[in-house]
């Protein structure tokens, strides 16, 4: 696909969607729907990629959310049955792929701007979220009668627990990324500017990481939110052990005995980001 409305680039095994319509702060139309479904049913599906980074062009946005002004002038072309289809849970999303729950590859936004309404939604969608310190978030389309199509309902509470989700989904208040971060939307802050590079230094670091058990965690994570505790720990238990035959394990069953892993060598650069090491053990 020819990108015009976002990009859609790689570097090694990490995969960079980035919005581009910095002159709009990046909101999203039907020409940016389509071209996002098609960026990450790629990522979804190249075995090659292992993490992907949402950010926005520029300087000023994230991501807006949706694209008002195409909204009111008809350019997203709905019909009856395809407001059905959406009822239905058969459309993909409003603006992107943004309904997808099966993608088990981790997934990092760059926040490096403004993330309102549906770019708080794509944001949400991330599984780590790095702001940097200019970045504010809300659900602001409450003030234009728009409501949440593209998961802000269903992600924002699971993320930050139901209070502080329905605070921001009821008033629309904006929020800084100090306040995002003191509620548990933001994992780190970082300086203007510098978003896109801490994403970029996660992301390699979870590429050296073996995949099968990371993934199946995450699947049973995403998946086993809101079950019973008995039927989480069953999913929990089949991931297990769809990861726990794979031959990765046996290779890190190895490297921990035989003290091949950097991490279990006490004359080597520990690998593991926060790792204390203790020489007696």
């Amino acid at each position: 696909m020819n990108y015009t409305q976002i990009k859609y680039t790689t570097q090694d095994e990490i995969a960079i969607i980035t919005f581009n319509r910095p002159e709009v702060r990046n909101c999203l139309g039907p020409i940016t729907h389509q071209e996002l479904i098609h960026a990450w049913q790629d990522f979804k599906t190249n075995n090659q990629l292992k993490v992907a980074i949402i950010t926005g062009e520029g300087d000023k946005a994230f991501c807006s959310g949706a694209d008002l002004k195409a909204q009111l002038n008809g350019e997203f072309k709905l019909t009856a049955a395809d407001v059905q289809k959406h009822k239905e849970g058969n459309m993909p999303g409003f603006i992107g792929p943004s309904r997808w729950t099966d993608i088990y590859k981790p997934i990092i936004a760059a926040v490096n701007g403004v993330a309102y309404a549906g770019g708080l939604e794509w944001a949400c969608f991330a599984d780590i979220r790095i702001a940097e310190e200019h970045a504010s978030f809300g659900v602001t389309c409450r003030r234009w009668n728009v409501g949440l199509g593209d998961g802000g309902t269903q992600r924002l509470p699971r993320i930050v627990g139901m209070g502080h989700a329905m605070e921001l989904i009821i008033t629309g208040k904006v929020i800084d990324a100090q306040e995002a971060y003191r509620i548990g939307l933001v994992n780190q802050i970082v300086p203007k500017g510098e978003s896109l590079n801490k994403a970029l230094e996660m992301a390699k670091f979870i590429c050296t990481l073996p995949q099968p058990a990371m993934r199946s965690d995450k699947e049973a994570a995403v998946r086993g939110f809101g079950m019973p505790l008995d039927e989480g720990l069953k999913l929990e238990a089949n991931k297990f052990f769809d990861s726990y035959l794979a031959p990765e394990t046996q290779e890190g069953l190895k490297q921990f005995t035989n003290r091949t892993h950097p991490d279990r060598q006490y004359n080597s650069e520990i690998k593991t980001p926060g790792l204390v090491r203790d020489e007696k053990n």
